[in-house]
């Protein structure tokens, strides 16, 4: 399968989606919108994803797929190997838990959008940026409570990554942005391991033809 991803190299949401077609092994084509220049809101863009948000998969002849969670969960549905998601039902309940306190309860309140809302309302950037540090501290250390009572093994839940991890890394990136304190070493651990995996590495906004 070819496909084109909508992303911009910062997206931390783009960036799971990007980890998520390289551990499935799918080629797919990048078309970037560069968030702070607005171009997600262009017309021809929000007339494939009325959010005007990022990540967009278009999978062709129409079939266009938004939100990254839905997009990792289809591709596992399509792709099962490797599997994202455990096959046990509570084990996938938790692996999902863990990937929606990130996608539902930090990203969404410390993404761009937000903090520009918040410049809007005459915020200082001092106060914006410690709008999204905090959020991100306090639910990064909610994720490292989940942690604990996780399978053990290599990375988040088991000896082989899940949505889980798909979803940390790119949060743990956001929070090197806003300088919060990564005081939660197995979540470091597991971060290192995931980077020794190519899927990983090649996801890395560094490395992405349009970063900056």
């Amino acid at each position: 399968m070819s496909v084109a991803l909508h992303g911009y190299f910062r997206s931390s949401a783009a960036w799971r989606v990007r980890i998520a077609l390289r551990l499935k092994g799918l080629a797919f084509e990048n078309v970037f919108h560069h968030l702070r220049r607005n171009e997600q809101n262009a017309a021809d863009y929000l007339a494939i994803n009325p959010q005007g948000l990022l990540p967009t998969l278009d999978l062709g002849g129409g079939k266009i797929l938004t939100q990254s969670l839905a997009i990792c969960e289809y591709l596992d549905a399509m792709y099962p190997e490797p599997p994202l998601l455990p096959a046990e039902p509570f084990e996938c309940a938790k692996v999902r838990a863990f990937a929606q306190a990130i996608a539902c309860d930090i990203h969404p309140v410390q993404n761009l959008k937000i903090l520009n809302r918040l410049r809007e309302h005459g915020f200082a950037e001092a106060a914006v940026n410690a709008w999204a540090k905090v959020t991100i501290d306090e639910g990064l250390n909610a994720c490292a409570a989940l942690l604990e009572a996780a399978p053990a093994g290599d990375f988040c839940f088991g000896n082989q990554p899940t949505l889980a991890d798909v979803f940390l890394l790119p949060q743990l990136g956001s929070a090197r942005r806003f300088a919060v304190d990564l005081r939660w070493p197995r979540m470091l651990e597991i971060e290192e391991r995931c980077m020794q995996m190519p899927a990983f590495r090649a996801a890395i906004p560094a490395l992405q033809p349009d970063a900056e």
